[in-house]
């Protein structure tokens, strides 16, 4: 079994074929939204491919330590995930074709007038267990 991200972006991926942004969906657009990325996850813990998944709030602060007895430096001129990420989810499958399967099916996930969105979704690899280093 392999761990993949399964990445939903606000933007810096591709436009979907559905693009118009979710603060312009209906109410029940967004809940049909919802309960489609529900029923997926679902299905996937029952056949044990589901690990995780958070959808993020478009609030968010970059933090860095900047010396001792300095505060720490907050946000920048620099692309946020607050502005790129919209969420996430965790998968474990056998094969990089499965995960491709289900990337591709959470693509379909309902929009705008309840047609696919048709997202780009960033699919990466989790690292494996690091070798053991023997002297």
């Amino acid at each position: 079994m392999a761990k993949y991200l399964l990445l939903k972006h606000y933007r810096g991926a591709p436009a979907a074929v559905n693009d118009v942004m979710m603060d312009q969906w209906t109410p029940e657009e967004i809940t049909d939204h919802v309960q489609y990325m529900q029923d997926f996850a679902d299905r996937l813990r029952t056949t044990g491919e589901f690990v995780g998944e958070l959808a993020l709030a478009p609030e968010g602060t970059f933090v860095r330590y900047d010396g001792e007895g300095r505060p720490p430096v907050t946000d920048g001129p620099f692309a946020e995930t607050k502005d790129l990420i919209a969420g996430w989810m965790v998968i474990d499958v056998e094969t990089y074709e499965r995960a491709l399967e289900l990337a591709g099916e959470l693509s379909a996930a309902p929009g705008a007038g309840g047609k696919p969105i048709h997202e780009w979704l960033e699919l990466r690899p989790a690292y494996g267990v690091p070798p053991t280093i023997t002297e």
